[in-house]
């Protein structure tokens, strides 16, 4: 049973945050996965939930939605308890699992069955999101590829309107064409009013689309701030010359040299960060820059 007080409830729907987690327990029978999991959300952004194979990416996106119920702690998403599961929050947000089943029938009777759920449907974005990704919605989804599944799904969830769109993993079995086309996608639907949250292990077909990054590691969200916030502080840099020990924050030995992470000098112009290099530095260092580690 989860463990959530009257006052504790009063005090999630007050704050300003789309979501909001606090000391969140969570255990698949006797393996614990989170102990005191803090979240904090807020409204118009991309964020990108990074993290290891088994760091519970895909189960903290099921606790937000109302999948999964946790065993201690309080959560408040769109000022709702997820473990309720109303329908005025149900249909607020679309969840893009990484595997999916769906119905035998046309794609455009799914349309018909699925979009009345929800109150802002935009039937000429969808149309035109289909039209971008080259659907056509007489075809079966059981005779769909992954990729046309996932781009009819990505479609009708951006054309939802929800307060709250979760992507689990999206881009897989998607062509290089249409991870071009999923940013392109993405970005035209963002609005101030929406947030978007995309669990990814794909991290280049995410650069310049998502931003602030959450980074799930043991058990706990140890980086939840703007990639602008590291380049205010940090430089990352491909040098030929492996540095000397204390000369740099972070080392790592890549193809044609080193990736290097260093303290950026005050009138040093701040440079675009690599993500994977940046997970890995916070991964093995989640100490390195106060302020940006929860």
């Amino acid at each position: 049973m989860v463990k959530q007080t009257h006052t504790d409830v009063t005090a999630l729907e007050q704050t300003d945050s789309v979501i909001h987690m606090q000391d969140i327990a969570f255990s698949y029978g006797k393996k614990k996965l989170f102990s005191h999991l803090h979240l904090d959300i807020k409204r118009g952004n991309i964020y990108g939930l990074l993290g290891k194979n088994g760091a519970g990416k895909t189960t903290l996106l099921k606790l937000l939605s109302g999948q999964l119920f946790p065993d201690e702690g309080n959560t408040s998403v769109l000022n709702f308890n997820p473990v309720e599961r109303k329908p005025e929050m149900l249909s607020e947000i679309f969840y893009l699992p990484e595997e999916f089943p769906l119905p035998r029938m046309k794609a455009q009777e799914y349309l018909s069955m699925r979009s009345s759920f929800y109150p802002r449907f935009d039937h000429a974005m969808f149309e035109r999101f289909c039209k971008d990704f080259e659907l056509d919605m007489q075809d079966n989804l059981n005779e769909m590829s992954l990729g046309q599944k996932k781009k009819l799904l990505l479609s009708f969830g951006l054309a939802s309107n929800t307060a709250l769109l979760i992507l689990d993993e999206p881009t897989n079995g998607l062509d290089i064409p249409s991870k071009k086309q999923f940013r392109q996608t993405v970005a035209s639907a963002m609005t101030e009013n929406r947030t978007f949250i995309i669990s990814t292990h794909q991290v280049r077909d995410m650069e310049n689309l998502i931003d602030p990054l959450l980074i799930l590691h043991n058990g706990e969200v140890i980086f939840n701030d703007t990639v602008d916030t590291v380049t205010d502080h940090y430089s990352m840099s491909l040098v030929t010359t492996e540095p000397k020990v204390g000369e740099a924050v972070y080392v790592e030995k890549v193809l044609g040299g080193w990736m290097v992470l260093k303290t950026r000098d005050e009138d040093e112009q701040a440079q675009p960060l690599d993500l994977e290099t940046l997970f890995n530095v916070i991964i093995e260092n989640p100490n390195f820059m106060a302020g940006g580690v929860r």
